[in-house]
């Protein structure tokens, strides 16, 4: 294994597979046609890539010969089945599928001889393969799912029921492809699911950061006893699924007139958040500079001016990656929103959606539905995703 040639044909052959399988399952789901791996040909054109890629320095020349083993290695059928069907669409995945396999493996056997290999040679050519897997993996998981979902929520009925397996774009339907959406929103009421979803988000956010943020600051500041077992003990609420209080809670708030009502959700959602936010804050409190806070107390503040105009500006990172998390756990909240909502007129859309989940509503409008609660979640996280990282490293290391 440590002969460069050998090396290279292994990675080939593992990439090739990696790709093959990733490409089949978009080839299927997006023009519904049989295909299916052709291993032995993955296998050959897999090895034969991985040590043109070695031999050959030039990429372009590389791309090219990689094209002719494609083809030729499969007989011209390197999905299984013939290219005169749906030419256009075989054709781009035959690209996808060259470029996939040759640029990679050039990248991944740069710099590595033909003969022996160091270790350090070895071990690098197998990083660069797994660095590579583990991006079209996690990738795959993520947006094969997600493409589903979007393409069954513009499907119609008719096609779902004669492939369920298509999902395919039908174009020629116009803005008729966005019928289920429309009619969740006329039909269905999901504007004010919509709303309300985000009103009981942003104020689960403002409730728990007025409690968080005090509670953080004592414990990383103030010296009182019993700090250390707070300190330690914050999360401990998690260690208790949430499944074992729901009977609890249910009962809880049926006795208290607290079911079905948004004020009662604005209860038990901070509960669910405070602890994870005072974890995060406290750990950023102790690491900014103790000394500012101690010359505002001399120049005449108290200890809540000194929180409010010079350690809450000082964290504003910190707080937006608060901010940020506890909105994703409220919006994506369901077991309290299911167990506790009853009238339609009060659901969050989270309960919204189990809605569709019936006979007697279309498939694609239950897909449809999913995506209108995953998409602004994930355009939000997407945006500010880098301060969410500030966040969740903010008091890792002590300055």
């Amino acid at each position: 294994m440590k002969n460069g040639y050998l090396l290279a044909a292994v990675v080939g052959v593992l990439w090739s597979l990696t790709i093959i399988v990733c490409l089949t399952i978009v080839m299927a789901f997006s023009t519904g046609l049989p295909v299916h791996p052709v291993w032995l040909a993955a296998i050959v054109q897999g090895a034969a890539v991985g040590l043109v890629a070695l031999y050959v320095p030039s990429r372009l020349l590389g791309i090219l010969i990689s094209f002719a083993l494609v083809l030729g290695v499969s007989f011209m059928q390197p999905f299984g089945i013939s290219l005169s069907e749906k030419s256009f669409a075989q054709g781009v995945g035959v690209l996808v599928l060259v470029l996939g396999l040759s640029v990679p493996l050039s990248i991944m056997t740069k710099g590595m001889p033909a003969g022996t290999l160091t270790r350090h040679q070895f071990e690098e050519g197998i990083v660069r393969f797994l660095t590579g897997f583990g991006y079209v993996f996690f990738t795959a998981i993520v947006v094969v799912p997600f493409y589903v979902m979007l393409m069954t929520s513009v499907k119609g009925q008719q096609a779902l029921l004669l492939n369920p397996l298509d999902f395919s774009i039908e174009w020629d339907k116009g803005w008729d492809l966005f019928r289920s959406y429309q009619e969740l929103f006329t039909q269905y009421n999901f504007g004010s699911y919509l709303l309300t979803s985000f009103l009981v988000s942003v104020a689960t956010v403002a409730v728990t950061l007025l409690f968080s943020v005090p509670g953080a600051y004592a414990v990383a500041r103030l010296r009182f006893k019993g700090q250390a077992v707070m300190s330690r003990s914050i999360l401990l609420i998690y260690m208790v699924p949430m499944i074992v209080l729901a009977l609890p809670i249910y009962v809880g708030f049926s006795m208290f007139g607290l079911r079905n009502s948004l004020f009662g959700l604005l209860l038990i959602y901070p509960v669910t958040t405070i602890p994870v936010s005072l974890y995060m804050l406290q750990g950023y409190f102790r690491g900014l500079p103790a000394e500012i806070e101690e010359a505002g107390l001399m120049d005449g503040l108290s200890r809540l001016g000194v929180i409010w105009k010079i350690t809450l500006p000082l964290s504003l990172p910190a707080l937006a990656s608060v901010s940020l998390y506890v909105f994703m756990i409220a919006w994506n909240e369901f077991l309290l929103a299911f167990m506790l909502l009853d009238d339609p007129s009060k659901f969050t859309l989270t309960r919204g959606v189990t809605m569709l989940n019936s006979s007697e509503v279309p498939r694609q409008h239950l897909m449809a539905g999913a995506v209108i609660a995953t998409l602004p979640i994930l355009v939000l996280f997407l945006g500010l995703e880098r301060f969410m990282t500030k966040g969740l490293t903010a008091g890792s290391v002590k300055g």
